[in-house]
């Protein structure tokens, strides 16, 4: 679909249907140093909007400068909702919010608002890898992630890194479909919906972007984004950004360093074609947040052993295991993409989009080794090392856990409008090459273990023939083939839209555990057919009907298919499941949407039946500490969707959001040849009531945002013999836009105030667990209880930024 410009000059105003597109919540943007306005693609019914809005609004009048936020504060909800005219829920954060956010904040606080949306984070700038999001209770992994067509979940996991996504600065928006997936999506996994995001289009003038912030913590976070403008007379143009971020860990020892890279170019030629090159480069390390048991909460709190140790002393209860610099993990990630429209003819087109990742990282994690009786997988070794600060043959050491993944392929699809018929035809292929290793690091006497990387063989714990000890190794090259095709059918003058479509999603594992032992080969294929059905009806401008039915699938985690082993007893610690069967759900959605002149929102009624349900849980292994599933067999999920917001009134815009979710276990689950009867039970990460609401003002200069969340109480085990209690969190955001000066457009002073009241809270359910306590089974033996842990939420926090565009 083409860009639609609308001219105007700086420091004059804008015409009507500017303002008419910010009032009936259709992006506006102004890019610094741009003379467009460039709208984001719109839908045949948003277009019918603005253009009824226009003629309704044409005495509306504001003033606009330079930079892209000067002409924010005009979005509906306070940029938190957005006009939908899908067959299925859809919530979207605009530039109106994004842009008053603390800047470092990730693609999962930005949607936290969101009706569905439950974001656990460890610390509250959002540096932190120890950070999960549950939608309508369905886990993170159980999302896709699509960046402008490219997938960025990891392949062997599902889960996605939103630190490691973009920036914020860079997004035009954060759309949240919490249902389905588009059929064209590059997704496997996405049961519990679609995290799409967009890059901010380039300017068509050179200019530029910066902000430097500095806060609570000692944190303090540089970001540049320049604009080349058109390049000569190419039609290219494109943004290049850095940002460079660093914070002291909230609680325990420990800092975080972040630096990161966004780039898009983009060119348009004829009738709508065009094309763009962009990606996303991240260099992070971070400090290690431990996750908590009830127990531990309770007496300790945010204090205490639920810490890291800030000094190294092999002789504390732990062995010095417990030492911060032991559990930093560093990693690295490059998403590259490249998406191209071609309008072939009027009824023909064609969209394909490459795509190319590379992603490194190591999860370590400080733990103790013998010296003697070493086993290399389960072969008993006669090597004797000699390990720094041994003590009765025991050893302090490094775990690392590294993943380094390889990934490439490209979807393709083929559109074809033939009548009141819009047919699409599609490919989509993927490739990954992934590599996980458990190595070994010696630790100094000062507490310092080489390489925190893992990547240098000479600083990683050897045998005698040369080759390091390792508890894991294992090599798994994944494909995937899916074939799609669909039909989106306009009937009535477009009162009436039907979609219709399937897609067949082939997958294949092919795996060596590299380590001797009863297991080499891990093979496994799936083929799964997906049909889905929606429809959509205008009841009249303002107010529609919508429903659709969906399929998805998701195959086991890698985890499932390598035994681990211990390094000093040979004994298998993780065994593999290679025959665990993938999970199978269906969901439907009954909606009503309104998209009124001056009231947007919208109710969702939704199901889910699952088969073979697969629930997230992190392992200690040797240390790290690892993802892992559980299979949680049937469940049954239904409840309710509401959100609402106004356009601007006296510039204030407010939001309200909530969800009632009714989860439950539709079998007992087997579990050490008895059965734990859980049949009935409310299912995992599952919270009965969540509820958000907002406030935002902006009058073009002085502007805030207050939002409140709350999220009602989540069982941690399928037993339900354990829970964490319901929480509720405020933020604050105040600031002032300048108007412009010399060569500075729109400075603008922020500060923003995040869990204003302090809370101390668990924020969310890290490793949920079969049963807490010692139950008994339905045969009658006792099943043995284990803690499930969680994750600690971030405390009060305060940051000032100061940004300007020229």
């Amino acid at each position: 679909m083409p860009y639609l410009p609308v001219r105007f000059r700086r420091s004059t105003t804008v015409l009507a249907s500017v303002v008419t597109a910010g009032l009936y919540g259709l992006p506006v943007i102004a890019s610094a140093e741009s003379n467009e306005i460039p709208a984001k693609k719109t839908t045949r019914r948003e277009t019918e909007i603005l253009q009824k809005g226009v003629r309704a609004r044409t005495s509306e009048t504001i003033l606009v400068k330079g930079h892209a936020d000067a002409v924010l504060g005009h979005q509906p909800g306070g940029g938190l909702i957005r006009p939908h005219d899908e067959v299925r829920s859809v919530s979207t954060v605009d530039r109106d919010y994004i842009s008053k956010q603390a800047p470092m904040a990730t693609a999962f606080q930005l949607a936290s608002m969101l009706p569905g949306a439950n974001v656990a984070t460890s610390d509250p700038f959002g540096f932190s890898p120890s950070t999960n999001i549950t939608v309508r209770g369905l886990n993170s992994d159980a999302l896709g992630y699509v960046l402008e067509g490219m997938p960025l979940n990891d392949i062997a996991y599902y889960s996605g890194y939103p630190s490691q996504f973009a920036d914020s600065e860079n997004y035009q928006g954060v759309s949240l479909a919490q249902g389905a997936a588009d059929l064209d999506s590059p997704v496997l996994n996405a049961a519990g919906g679609l995290m799409n995001l967009s890059f901010l289009d380039p300017s068509e003038k050179p200019g530029g972007y910066a902000s430097v912030s500095y806060g609570s913590y000692n944190t303090n976070r540089e970001f540049i984004r320049l604009e080349t403008g058109e390049i000569g007379h190419s039609g290219v143009r494109g943004f290049v950004s850095y940002s460079h971020g660093a914070t002291d860990n909230w609680r325990g020892p420990g800092r975080d360093n972040r630096q990161h890279v966004d780039f898009k170019f983009i060119k348009g030629w004829g009738q709508g074609s065009h094309a763009a090159v962009l990606g996303s480069w991240t260099n992070i390390i971070t400090s290690y947040y431990p996750q908590v048991s009830l127990e531990s909460w309770k007496e300790d709190g945010i204090h205490g052993a639920n810490n890291l140790a800030g000094r190294y002393d092999p002789n504390n209860a732990a062995g010095g295991t417990d030492y911060w610099r032991l559990w930093r993990d560093p990693e690295r990630t490059l998403y590259v993409g490249a998406p191209v429209h071609l309008h072939l003819t009027d009824r023909l087109a064609l969209d394909v989009t490459p795509y190319s990742q590379l992603a490194y990282g190591n999860a370590p994690g400080g733990s103790t080794l013998s010296e003697t009786g070493l086993y290399n997988g389960n072969q008993a070794l006669s090597d004797t090392l000699s390990l720094p600060g041994a003590q009765d043959d025991e050893a302090t050491v490094r775990a690392n856990y590294t993943q380094r993944s390889y990934r490439s392929g490209f979807n393709a699809a083929l559109h074809y409008r033939l009548g009141r018929n819009d047919f699409v035809l599609g490919y989509w292929y993927d490739y990954t090459d992934d590599t996980e290793q458990q190595s070994f690091t010696a630790v100094g006497s000062n507490g310092n273990a080489a390489d925190i990387w893992a990547e240098k063989q000479s600083a990683l714990i050897h045998l005698s023939d040369g080759q390091p000890l390792l508890a894991a190794s294992d090599h798994t090259i994944s494909q995937t083939n899916a074939l799609y095709v669909g039909d989106h059918i306009s009937l009535l003058h477009d009162r009436l839209t039907i979609d219709a479509g399937f897609k067949m999603v082939m997958l294949t594992r092919n795996g060596t555990n590299d380590l001797p032992g009863p297991q080499y080969h891990a093979n496994a294929n799936y083929a799964e057919p997906l049909p889905r059905l929606g429809a959509r009806w205008r009841i009249d401008d303002a107010n529609q009907l919508f429903l659709n039915a969906t399929t998805n699938f998701r195959a086991p985690d890698e985890t499932a298919f390598y035994n681990t082993y211990d390094p000093s007893s040979g004994s298998i610690s993780v065994a593999a499941t290679p025959d665990t069967k993938p999970e199978y759900s269906i969901s439907e959605e009954l909606g009503y949407r309104r998209n009124g002149t001056w009231l947007i929102g919208s109710l969702t009624l939704f199901n889910y039946n699952f088969t073979n349900r697969q629930i997230a849980t992190l392992v200690s292994q040797n240390g790290a500490i690892i993802q892992s599933t559980l299979n949680g067999g049937g469940q049954t999920s239904r409840g309710v969707d509401i959100e609402l917001g106004t356009r601007p009134w006296h510039h204030f815009s407010p939001y309200v959001s909530g969800e009632y979710l009714h989860a439950t276990i539709d079998n007992d689950i087997a579990s050490g040849g008895d059965l734990l009867p859980t049949k009935g039970k409310t299912a995992v990460r599952s919270p009965t009531l969540q509820a958000a609401a907002g406030i935002s003002y902006d009058d073009g200069h002085l502007f805030g945002v207050a939002t409140v969340h709350y999220t009602g109480h989540q069982y941690a085990t399928f037993m339900n013999d354990e829970r964490i209690s319901d929480h509720t969190t405020g933020d604050l955001a105040i600031g002032y836009r300048f108007s412009d000066a010399v060569h500075l457009h729109a400075p603008t002073l922020r500060m923003n105030f995040i869990n204003i009241t302090n809370e101390h809270y668990l924020s969310g359910i890290a490793d949920p667990t079969l049963n807490a306590r010692d139950t008994t089974g339905r045969y009658g033996t006792t099943i043995a209880g284990s803690s499930p842990d969680y994750y600690v939420g971030g405390g009060f926090a305060a940051l000032f930024t100061a940004s300007t565009g020229f």
